[in-house]
């Protein structure tokens, strides 16, 4: 028998959509290069999910959430644990799936600290 994770429905899902579709928005489009810029300008490494929103990089990267009267930080804070964890994960996912030419370009930002 193959192991399969258990699905944990989302408690906040107007919250967590918000903040999916900006990362999805920053992975998805050329915006993505100006992000990781600005990770590595600041030395940040990208699995560091939370000092990225701790320092308004979600919202300066995307317009649209910026938009929105709340940061990403605001929206993620008033998520619930188990919402939080499955933000992560899908950020974590997420950016595991760039273009390793970019993910080359980039490396820094890829690497553990």
């Amino acid at each position: 028998m193959a192991y399969e994770q258990a699905q944990i429905p989302v408690q906040k899902a107007e919250e967590f959509g918000q903040l999916r579709s900006a990362i999805e928005r920053i992975f998805g489009s050329e915006v993505l290069s100006r992000f990781y810029g600005r990770l590595e300008s600041k030395n940040i490494a990208a699995r560091q999910f939370e000092k990225i929103l701790d320092l308004g990089l979600i919202e300066e990267a995307d317009s649209t959430l910026a938009g929105g009267g709340k940061s990403a930080q605001q929206i993620y804070r008033s998520l619930s644990q188990s919402d939080q964890a499955m933000m992560r994960e899908f950020y974590l996912e997420r950016m595991e799936r760039v273009d390793p030419k970019l993910r080359l370009k980039f490396r820094r930002v890829y690497e553990y600290r």
